[in-house]
């Protein structure tokens, strides 16, 4: 389905898409940072960053970890794929 086509159904049945994208984007920002919905939607993070002030989410203290970084002392189960590994 094309996106005129999807367009023209919505408006056809009352649907205000860019209402509902813009509800919808005040959501994500609420939920996540708004750099992060930035980059997995596509937007500019200037437009996600003033949906996330008009919709009262501060994220400006949000820091980004290192994604593999295990908490001190901890250590993956043992699995059948590790121990061949480890043979």
């Amino acid at each position: 389905m094309y996106t005129d086509t999807l367009g023209g159904l919505l408006r056809a049945l009352g649907v205000d898409n860019v209402a509902a994208r813009t509800s919808a984007m005040r959501q994500y920002v609420q939920q996540l940072a708004a750099s992060v919905v930035a980059d997995a939607l596509g937007y500019h993070h200037v437009t996600t960053t003033r949906l996330a002030a008009e919709a009262a989410t501060n994220w400006s203290r949000y820091v980004t970890a290192p994604r593999f970084r295990s908490p001190a002392g901890w250590t993956p189960p043992r699995t059948a794929a590790n121990r061949q590994v480890d043979s």
